[in-house]
């Protein structure tokens, strides 16, 4: 179901997928054994949970769990050499990416050294001027500026020439990075990547700040730096895994179970400014609120002026100071959703109305005018839309730009990689890439990105589905049953928020539409089997329904379980992810 609806949008079906029980045998000795109800037994075996020692550490993070840091390949030497460039009281810079992962990174890496050298200083590469990853203009400061040391973090690990041009210089790099290298890695002193072929590393989905933060951990642990101390880094640590959207499993969700708790209990006053202008409830933050309210503001200063902005928030030590940079980024984000829905309207435009590159297969769409810092966001609307792999260009400094995404399934980095022939730069994942090419390709792009779509994409591909946990009576939405699901957080990819399908249900008649235009509905649903038992109910960017439902008309509805925060009171909310009317079931 389309998340944001704009004139003139389709709403795509989606197809509803119950997922295949878990093991029975299984189930049942592990309900019987934690004394939980059989569905969240069910959850907990999806999830590889077989055992109660197993149910202890899953429901238990523990940070002694976490992995030696020296297993990752080149550790040692990274650890040297920034100990030498502290101890000998070398200039080091931290060069980091523009969105929140490279922002909280450079944050993270920067307020360590700081702790043990005044020669530090940051560098974040402007979006506009010299897109993502090192640039030479970024080399030639750190050069002027006398820096011998340049640690990079969430980019470097395809920068070769940049890399041989700084080693020219007369400056030494350490890369820590976590995307897909190629055959050949950039001659620095030491490249951290867990995704390196030749690195044995137990977990490989760190997210930029995650591998920055494992630097860290190896040199306290080297030189005797108590890890208490490190645990303050971990709100930014938490903020980066969330907005990137790495698994939520294994390191990872340590390390973001404990970064939310810090969040929480003591957030750097960057961190609390934004939480203070998102409105959010402090003490209650999620990871939905990290993704959906504090991450999309850090990214804007990046995408409308400059990422140093949102590093210089992440590492304000007053208060003042913090909420005064905290304002003007969030101005940079209200701006930034003014700019995103012009432009995604326009694009949407485009495509209905057969003004794009490509649509049978692929969507390419190319307006020299449009901000390059929201391509990314109206792919990902494009996607929502239409459900077909979506390129999204601009023009900048004498080049076309953009950003693409893609649907479950479809690797879209081996469609770019197809075509890699035709570009100047292109780099990503599976399921997001951002690009670079002249603009005489562009035709011949487009036409080779929609033929080697429609020769790999099936139509299973190009139907959304949305996967559901478990089928759920409202009557076992009980306290017990609730408290028990929470402590499956932090929820992200990998340990999804369960979603659960309850059959014929209606609203009590008290429904009605909410929010700016009136996009959403607030329900309170009755289940036709269960009359007395009634429960709140959220829907997004659903009010299409209203009319239907308002009718009192039974439906059936998919949802997630989440707890709503109200001045001070608590209560058990059903966010509503997908509608399925009961007429249209045969």
């Amino acid at each position: 179901m389309i998340s944001f609806f704009f004139k003139g949008a389709m709403v795509k079906e989606c197809k509803w997928v119950l997922k295949n029980p878990a093991d029975p045998i299984k189930v049942s000795q592990l309900a019987a054994e934690l004394g939980v109800d059989r569905v969240l037994a069910e959850l907990l075996v999806d999830r590889g949970v077989e055992s109660f020692e197993q149910a202890r550490a899953f429901f238990r993070p523990d940070l002694a769990n976490l992995h030696d840091p020296f297993l990752m390949k080149d550790m040692d030497k990274a650890v040297e050499r920034l100990h030498r460039a502290i101890t000998e009281r070398e200039k080091i810079l931290v060069y980091g990416d523009y969105d929140v992962d490279g922002t909280t990174a450079v944050s993270l890496m920067y307020s360590f050294i700081k702790r043990f050298s005044s020669n530090v200083d940051f560098y974040i590469p402007d979006r506009y001027e010299e897109g993502y990853g090192l640039s030479m203009k970024g080399m030639d400061w750190a050069s002027e500026n006398g820096f011998s040391l340049i640690i990079t973090l969430d980019c470097g690990i395809k920068a070769i020439d940049k890399t041989e041009y700084a080693r020219s210089k007369g400056m030494d790099l350490i890369i820590c990075d976590h995307h897909l290298p190629e055959d050949a890695l950039p001659a620095a002193v030491a490249v951290l990547d867990p995704k390196r072929e030749d690195c044995n590393y137990p977990f490989d989905d760190l997210s930029g700040c995650g591998v920055g933060f494992k630097l860290v951990q190896a040199y306290s642990q080297r030189y005797g730096i108590p890890f208490e101390s490190l645990i303050p880094l971990l709100d930014l640590l938490v903020v980066s895994i969330s907005s990137d959207l790495v698994t939520m499993v294994g390191e990872n969700r340590i390390l973001a179970y404990f970064g939310l708790k810090q969040l929480n209990e003591n957030p750097r006053k960057g961190l609390q400014a934004m939480i203070n202008l998102s409105m959010l409830e402090p003490g209650h933050l999620s990871i939905d609120d990290i993704v959906f309210k504090i991450g999309p503001r850090i990214n804007a200063a990046g995408r409308m002026e400059t990422g140093r902005l949102a590093v210089e928030l992440l590492t304000a030590t007053e208060t003042g100071v913090a909420r005064a940079i905290g304002t003007k980024i969030n101005d940079n984000n209200n701006e930034r959703k003014s700019i995103d829905r012009e432009i995604t309207q326009e694009a949407l435009e485009m495509v209905q109305n057969g003004q794009c590159l490509a649509m049978d297969n692929a969507i390419v769409v190319y307006n020299p005018n449009w901000s390059k810092g929201v391509v990314g966001i109206v792919a990902s609307r494009l996607v929502e839309a239409f459900y077909k792999p979506t390129v999204v260009l601009t023009s900048s400094n004498g080049f076309v730009n953009g950003s693409a995404r893609s649907v479950a399934g479809f690797d879209l980095y081996q469609a770019i990689d197809h075509c890699a022939d035709l570009l100047e730069n292109f780099g990503g994942h599976v399921y997001a890439a951002g690009l670079t090419l002249k603009e005489e390709n562009l035709p011949e792009f487009a036409r080779r990105m929609d033929d080697f779509v429609a020769g790999k994409i099936t139509t299973e591909m190009l139907t959304p589905v949305v996967e559901i946990d478990s089928k759920l009576d409202f009557t076992q939405i009980t306290p017990k049953f609730f408290r028990i699901l929470k402590q499956f957080q932090p929820f992200g990819p990998g340990n999804s928020n369960p979603l659960f399908l309850t059959d014929n249900v209606y609203d009590d008649g008290n429904g009605r539409k909410v929010g700016a235009g009136g996009m959403h509905m607030k329900l309170d649903l009755i289940q036709e089997s269960q009359p007395y038992h009634q429960i709140a109910a959220i829907a997004f960017n659903m009010a299409h329904y209203y009319d239907y439902i308002k009718a009192g008309n039974p439906f059936d509805v998919c949802y997630s379980i989440v707890e709503n925060y109200y001045r001070g009171n608590s209560t058990i909310q059903l966010r509503i992810k997908d509608v399925h009317e009961r007429e249209e079931l045969i």
